[in-house]
């Protein structure tokens, strides 16, 4: 299974976002993560469909547009047509299935998402639909957080449930806390989306540790 790299692009120089993304590309990231947050699902806010809309002309990699709001079944339109490619949803904010219906309206691969202190039995009904799943490692909200071991079990056991449904080749990501020293034990896991955002950020050589993230 092929291992991707999505950079959060929380952790870059919002300053020159658009030039951070074109360094991404050209450093061989394999999607771009956008962390969206709004004030309420999680205390900070960051930015909207807005954002995404104005990186869309920079590069033709796939937006992964996480959402950590509250009700975002009002947001989907806007970032759906602002270019993103897949858009994620948190288990617990919302219908799964319903959102998964409007995304796929608009032609948009979909995604679920659970948090450290929800169970990874949630996303199960999620796997026999989704276009990828995705577990948090650290709680949301802000980066550069330690990633939480115990999301290692929870890794293999959406993986074996995964092979259990025949859907053994779905994309499983993990966000928060992912680096060099621990990628290979995520990768062992079941994981094949790595999100890295200080590590990929704060490399001198962006491309090097891209590839190493790769295992």
């Amino acid at each position: 299974m092929k291992i991707k790299i999505a950079p959060s692009i929380l952790a870059s120089d919002f300053s020159r976002v658009g030039e951070e993304v074109v360094r991404l590309e050209e450093g061989g990231a394999d999607l771009i993560h956008c962390d969206v947050m709004d004030g309420n699902f999680v205390p900070p806010i960051t930015f909207g469909a807005q954002m995404v809309k104005a990186l869309r002309p920079h590069t033709r990699l796939p937006l992964d547009c996480h959402l950590m709001v509250l009700h975002p079944e009002t947001h989907i339109q806007n970032f759906a047509e602002a270019g993103a490619d897949i858009i994620t949803v948190h288990v617990e904010a919302c219908d799964i299935f319903e959102l998964f219906r409007r995304i796929e309206g608009y032609g948009v691969k979909k995604s679920a998402v659970a948090n450290p202190e929800t169970d990874v039995e949630k996303l199960f009904p999620a796997a026999e639909s989704a276009d990828m799943l995705l577990l948090m490692s650290v709680h949301p909200g802000w980066g550069g957080q330690k990633f939480i071991p115990e999301t290692l079990k929870k890794i293999e056991k959406l993986r074996n449930y995964c092979v259990k449904i025949g859907r053994g080749d779905l994309d499983i990501e993990v966000d928060g806390g992912v680096t060099e020293k621990n990628v290979k034990d995520v990768i062992a896991a079941g994981a094949n989306v790595i999100v890295a955002g200080s590590t990929v950020f704060r490399a001198s050589d962006m491309a090097a540790t891209i590839a190493r993230l790769r295992g």
